[in-house]
């Protein structure tokens, strides 16, 4: 069972032992634009202001989850059709992951379900890789999955680049060089990533593209240190018990 089906199941208990799947809830879920997204942050080589993603939201009883995912769409009805959605695809997963932020939030079972603004995300991978650096002193080699430039030029200041190794599944990207580092393809190279890094930080919207449970198989099997990072992970790091970092996300 994948990951996100385990994480569905225990979503399902929850709304059941809350009595939410019973009463008919709208969820609507909608992309909104960049700066609703993340403001008017100084950098503009983030993948949201490129073009190569989009944030949607979930709004459930006033409170807002939300989801990075390349395949945006809109939805209007209940949670049990969200339960019921197949999660084939990367807009159900979309719908799906940021429904269950939204709605764990509504239940204070999470915060951060939402993205930080402007400049707060160059504070984030900062304070990201500074983590790395306290809590795994013993990092030489870090593994990057997902191209995020802010936290790569974070880590190239940290980490000398022949010991940075990113992954990312953008075509147009994989085989370029940003910072010192080749950016080697998401779909052939993470366990190499995995297998020979000493800590790993993960997009959180490896769940939506249903990558992340390969993930995890590959970092118990190399005994790899990991974390994933972003608000878009918030709820299913909470059902799965998985280890996230997201200093500056916002609670919805």
């Amino acid at each position: 069972m994948s990951a996100l089906h385990k994480a569905k199941k225990k979503f399902e208990n929850i709304i059941e032992e809350n009595d939410l799947k019973l009463e008919n809830i709208e969820i609507t879920a909608a992309g909104l634009s960049p700066e609703e997204a993340i403001g008017d942050p100084d950098r503009q080589d983030f993948p949201l202001l490129q073009g190569e993603e989009v944030m949607i939201e979930a709004c459930f009883n006033g409170y807002r989850g939300q989801a990075f995912t390349d395949h945006p769409g809109e939805f209007s009805g209940t949670l049990e059709e969200i339960l019921q959605l197949d999660l084939e695809n990367n807009y159900h997963r979309a719908l799906f992951v940021a429904s269950v932020n939204a709605v764990l939030r509504s239940l204070n079972l999470v915060e951060k379900t939402v993205h930080c603004r402007d400049n707060e995300m160059e504070d984030c991978v900062e304070e990201m890789v500074d983590w790395v650096k306290e809590k795994y002193p013993e990092t030489v080699t870090l593994g990057i999955v997902g191209f995020q430039p802010a936290l790569l030029e974070a880590a190239a200041a940290r980490f000398s680049a022949e010991n940075i190794i990113v992954t990312d599944l953008n075509r147009d990207r994989i085989g370029q060089k940003e910072y010192g580092i080749k950016v080697l393809d998401g779909e052939k190279e993470n366990e190499f990533l995995i297998s020979e890094s000493d800590f790993v930080l993960s997009t959180g919207s490896t769940m939506v593209n249903d990558t992340a449970s390969e993930l995890l198989k590959l970092f118990d099997e190399y005994d790899t240190s990991f974390a994933f990072y972003g608000n878009t992970i918030t709820g299913l790091a909470f059902l799965l018990d998985l280890p996230q970092l997201c200093f500056h996300g916002r609670s919805g």
